[in-house]
C-alpha cells in the first residue's frame, strides 16, 4: 500500500514514490517546520503543460523536468489548511504537520528509494521520551460519520441496499474498502457530487475527507509505484522472483471487478456508479482518475493495500495519521485505544512516538513485521530490515519467503484430514486445505521450519500403516499427534515436501536470473527489477538456509522417536523381555498364570 508515504502528486503526473520508502531523518528540523507554517502562496501551474508530461515523460525525467517539491508542498498546504479549519470537529490531538519531506544527500544515496520527495508528518510538539501520544483518531464505526473508513462500513452503511447479502469477494475486506473508497472519489467530484451520499457527515468532516481525497496518489503514479498497476513484463518479473505470487493476487481482484461490473456497475446509474471522476488537487490543477471500472477498482486496491492498518480486529483507513512514514526501528505501530473528542470518550486509533521528538522531526510508524514481498506488494518498496544487503549495514532482520501445501485432491483420506482441519485445529477456528508459512533467513536464523508447517505436512502425508490414526477413536487427539513425529516414513514424505517445494522456488529465481542476463543490453535495471532483485535476494537466502537445515534433518529420520515407540513407551512396554521378568505381569507386578491359588 505505498501507505500513507506514497508519494502524493498532483493530476496526471507521474512521480517517483518516495514516500512510502524508509524514514530520511532532518538535519534542519525547526526550519522545516517554519517553512511550512509559513508557507508562501505558489504560483498557479501551467495546467496544459502538466497534463501532457503523463503522456510525453519518462517517471524518470519527471522528477527532473518539474517543480516537484512546489507540487508536493501545494498538497501539504491544502491538507495543513483543512486540518487548522476543520480538526476541532473530529480530532482532539492531533500534533502534527503534513509535510514534504526531503534529504539533500539523495543525489549520492545508494538506495535508489530513498532519492525522491514525499509527504510526512512532522512533530509541533517536543516528546522527551518515546511512547507518547501524537495524534489520535476515533473511528464512529456505527454510523461512518467521521473520517475512518472501515470494511464493515461497506456491507453496513453505503451498500447495504445494493450488495448481496453475505457478499464476499475474492479481495476480502481489501476489496469492500476499494468500494468505499472509490465512493468517496465520487463524492468528491468536482462540480458535481457523485456516488452514494452515505455515511451522512457534518460538512467540516466531508470537507476534510474530501481534502485527503486530493492528496492521495493519481491514477498514473500509482503505475510506476505500485506493482498491482505496474506493466505486465514488471509483473511477471515479480512471479518469478518471489514464492508470493502477484498473479494471485491479479486474479482475485481480476475476478471481484468482473463480477462487480456485470451485477453492479453497468446495471445501475452512472450518478452512482460514475466510470471516472475529476478531482480538484490545487490551484487550478485537476486530476481525472478511473472509478467503478476494473482499472478503477485495480486501483483503489492498491490505494487500499499501501495506506490500511489492521487496528481493533478490522481493517482500517485513518485519513491524516496514514501520512506518517515508515521506519524499520524507532517506531510503534498504529494501535487502538481510548481517544477524547468533543463529544466525550470514544474508541480509535493513537499513533505514538516511537522515540523522542524534537519540533519539527519526523513522525515515524511502523507497517508491521512483514517480509520483502508483503512490503513490496503492500506499500510498493522493499525497507532496508527486509534486505539481505542493506545499505544500513543493519538490515536483514525480516528476511522471510513463503512456503505453500496443501491436501491434495485426490489423497483417498482428504475428507478425514478435512474434517480434522475445520474442527481440531487452533482454538478450534478451522484451518483452509490449503496452507501458506514463512520460512527465515538473516542474521541469527537457523534455517528451523515453522513446527507449525511440519505439523500440518504430517497430516497431508499420514496414511498407509499409519491411517489407523484418522480413525474416529482418535479424531479429538489426532492434531495433536502431528505435533511429534508419527513414523519414519510420514516424516520423510513431510520433510521432502519442504525440500521440493525449496527446490522449486530456486530454481524458479535461477531461471529468472538466467533470463535477466540473457537480456541484458547494459543498460541500468529500472527500479522495477532492482526491487524484484531486492525481494529475490532475501527469498533465496531464507530458501537456501531452510534447505540446508530440512536435508541435515532427513539425514538423521533414523533417530527420531515416533509414535510406536511413544505408545509403548506410556504402556511400560518399550523393554525387551527377560527370565527375569516371569514375576512381573502386566502393571507391573504379575504374570499370567503365575498367581499361587489354593483351589
Amino acid at each position: 500500500m505505498l501507505k500513507h508515504c506514497i508519494v502524493l502528486l498532483v493530476s496526471s503526473v507521474v512521480i517517483p514514490q518516495t514516500s512510502c520508502f524508509s524514514c530520511i531523518s532532518n538535519n534542519k528540523p525547526h526550519s522545516l517546520l517554519q517553512s511550512i507554517i509559513n508557507a508562501p502562496h505558489h504560483h498557479k501551474p501551467n495546467r496544459s503543460s502538466l497534463l501532457q508530461l503523463s503522456s510525453t515523460t519518462s517517471s524518470s525525467d519527471t522528477t527532473s523536468s518539474i517543480a516537484t517539491k512546489e507540487r508536493l508542498q501545494i498538497l501539504a498546504n491544502r491538507a495543513n489548511s483543512a486540518l487548522d479549519e476543520h480538526a476541532s470537529d473530529i480530532l482532539k490531538t492531533f500534533n502534527a504537520r503534513v509535510a514534504v519531506i526531503s534529504d539533500d544527500s539523495t543525489s549520492t544515496s545508494s538506495d535508489f528509494q530513498q532519492k525522491y520527495l514525499r509527504l510526512g508528518l512532522i512533530s509541533t510538539e517536543s516528546y522527551n521520551k518515546k511512547d507518547q501520544l501524537v495524534a489520535s483518531l476515533p473511528y464512529y464505526d456505527t454510523d461512518g460519520s467521521g473520517l475512518v473508513l472501515s470494511s464493515s462500513l461497506a456491507t453496513n452503511v453505503v451498500y447495504k441496499n445494493v450488495l448481496p447479502d453475505g457478499y464476499d469477494g475474492w479481495t476480502g475486506d481489501v476489496g469492500l474498502l476499494a468500494m468505499i473508497l472509490l465512493n468517496e472519489m465520487a463524492r468528491a467530484n468536482i462540480n458535481e457530487s457523485k456516488g452514494i451520499n452515505l455515511p451522512k457527515r457534518k460538512e467540516g468532516i466531508q470537507t476534510l475527507l474530501s481534502t485527503w481525497i486530493s492528496t492521495l496518489p493519481t491514477y498514473n503514479e500509482m503505475k510506476t509505484l505500485h506493482p498491482l498497476l505496474w506493466n505486465e513484463d514488471e509483473q511477471e518479473i515479480l512471479q518469478s522472483s518471489s514464492t508470493k505470487k502477484i498473479y494471485r493476487l491479479l486474479d482475485d481482484i481480476d475476478d471481484d471487478s468482473a463480477w462487480l461490473v456485470e451485477k453492479l456497475w453497468d446495471s445501475d446509474s452512472e450518478d452512482a456508479f460514475p466510470k471516472s471522476v475529476t478531482i480538484d488537487v490545487g490551484e487550478g490543477i485537476v486530476d481525472e482518475r478511473p472509478c467503478f471500472t476494473p482499472d478503477g477498482f485495480r486501483y483503489a486496491v492498491a490505494l487500499v493495500r499501501s495506506r490500511s492498518y489492521f487496528v481493533d480486529g478490522q481493517l482500517r483507513l485513518l485519513p491524516y495519521l496514514d501520512y506518517a512514514n515508515h521506519d524499520d526501528y524507532d517506531s510503534y505501530e498504529i494501535v487502538g485505544g481510548g481517544v477524547g473528542t468533543l463529544w466525550g470518550s470514544a474508541k480509535g486509533a493513537l499513533l505514538k512516538s516511537g522515540k523522542p521528538l524534537k519540533i519539527g522531526d519526523e513522525v515515524c510508524i511502523s507497517y508491521g513485521p512483514k517480509g520483502p514481498a508483503d512490503y513490496l506488494l503492500d506499500h510498493g518498496f522493499v525497507p532496508n530490515m527486509c534486505q539481505l544487503n542493506s545499505k544500513d549495514g543493519g538490515g536483514g532482520t525480516a528476511i522471510t519467503a513463503e512456503l505453500s501445501f496443501e491436501v491434495n485432491n485426490s489423497d483417498r483420506f482428504r475428507d478425514d484430514k478435512l474434517d480434522i482441519l475445520e474442527y481440531e485445529t487452533y482454538d478450534l477456528a478451522p484451518m483452509e486445505p490449503t496452507q501458506t508459512f514463512d520460512v527465515m533467513g538473516g542474521p541469527g536464523s537457523t534455517g528451523e521450519p515453522d513446527p507449525a508447517m511440519i505439523q500440518f505436512l504430517r497430516l497431508v502425508n499420514l496414511g498407509g500403516k499409519d491411517a489407523f490414526l484418522l480413525e474416529s477413536i482418535f479424531r479429538k487427539e489426532i492434531w495433536q499427534f502431528m505435533s511429534d513425529p508419527v513414523s519414519e516414513e510420514n516424516e520423510r514424505g513431510a520433510v521432502t515436501a519442504v525440500i521440493e517445494a525449496c527446490q522449486n522456488a530456486l530454481s524458479e529465481m535461477d531461471e529468472e536470473e538466467s533470463a535477466l542476463k540473457a537480456n541484458d543490453d547494459g543498460e541500468e535495471q529500472s527500479e522495477q527489477d532492482q526491487l524484484c532483485r531486492m525481494v529475490r535476494e532475501s527469498e533465496r537466502e531464507a530458501l537456501d538456509r531452510t534447505l540446508v537445515t530440512v536435508k541435515q534433518d532427513a539425514e538423521a529420520l533414523d533417530l527420531k522417536e515416533y509414535y510406536q515407540e511413544r505408545r509403548l513407551k506410556d504402556l511400560g512396554l518399550d523393554s525387551e523381555w527377560t527370565p527375569e521378568d516371569d514375576g512381573i505381569a502386566f502393571g507391573g507386578t504379575r504374570v499370567p498364570g503365575g498367581a499361587d491359588y489354593d483351589w
